[in-house]
């Protein structure tokens, strides 16, 4: 789903050639119908599987979008005029500012993105605040970082825990000066010095007690009442939840 930050935050659901205003479908019953069909959403081509959320194998398997730095930026090479699989589209992603940040989700969470990445990476993930910890001028330097910070900070979201609304009660501020004091001395020039935590608020009515999670290879067709929508999740009535990130590619028809 596309989004943009608001007072809450906005999501529209790409579907053929329409956007639709997922918001204004909150508290409606709505349907869901998989179509047997997924495209790559790097080719093009017709994949009867889905591979790392809508790549055919082939693309999957030789695309720079699905490599392993995408994942585990302190991989990165393109900073040495090493190739991975593509250097020229390498370094114009690699080679550009990048932010390591905290963010407070189903816990705090190290992480790292494009600077042109924020706030959509905070909203992608769910989390509910945000602090930038640090500006480095490439990839590789900010995986770096985030590898510092791992064994102190988690660097993964328990979603159930995220789409629950189950989080502890942090200061940001405080977790990134505890962070600071956990890294080495070289990576202190990259460390932003302005606080400035953002917080996100998203479109949900009622946040469940327990969630199951449904997908379209099981459940090719649903139908149920929409009451909210958190990261990259729709949220219906009785804890059911669907990850739409996860089926990037898969043809499907909305009713409401």
């Amino acid at each position: 789903m596309r989004t943009q930050l608001g007072e809450e935050v906005e999501y529209q659901l790409p579907i053929g050639e329409d956007l639709v205003n997922v918001n204004q479908l909150i508290g409606q019953e709505i349907s869901l119908v998989y179509q047997n069909q997924i495209i790559c959403i790097k080719c093009g081509r017709e994949t009867v599987k889905s591979f790392n959320q809508g790549f055919c194998y082939p693309c999957f398997r030789d695309a720079p979008e699905a490599a392993e730095w995408i994942i585990h930026p302190e991989l990165s090479k393109a900073h040495l005029g090493i190739e991975d699989r593509d250097l020229t589209y390498e370094q114009e992603v690699q080679l550009k500012p990048h932010v390591v940040y905290l963010s407070l989700t189903s816990g705090i969470k190290v992480g790292v993105t494009r600077g042109t990445q924020i706030p959509t990476r905070w909203i992608d993930q769910g989390a509910i605040k945000a602090i930038k910890l640090a500006e480095t001028p490439n990839r590789y330097l900010a995986g770096m970082i985030e590898v510092s910070l791992k064994d102190h900070m988690a660097d993964k979201t328990n979603w159930r825990k995220m789409l629950m609304n189950v989080y502890p009660e942090v200061d940001l501020i405080d977790k990134k000066h505890e962070a600071k004091t956990l890294l080495d001395e070289e990576y202190h020039q990259y460390i932003i010095e302005k606080n400035e935590i953002l917080d996100l608020n998203f479109p949900v009515l009622d946040y469940p007690i327990k969630v199951k999670s449904i997908g379209f290879d099981k459940v090719p067709k649903y139908t149920g009442k929409l009451v909210g929508i958190k990261g990259q999740y729709l949220l219906f009535e009785n804890g059911i939840v669907l990850n739409i990130r996860k089926h990037g590619g898969y043809v499907i028809n909305l009713d409401y």
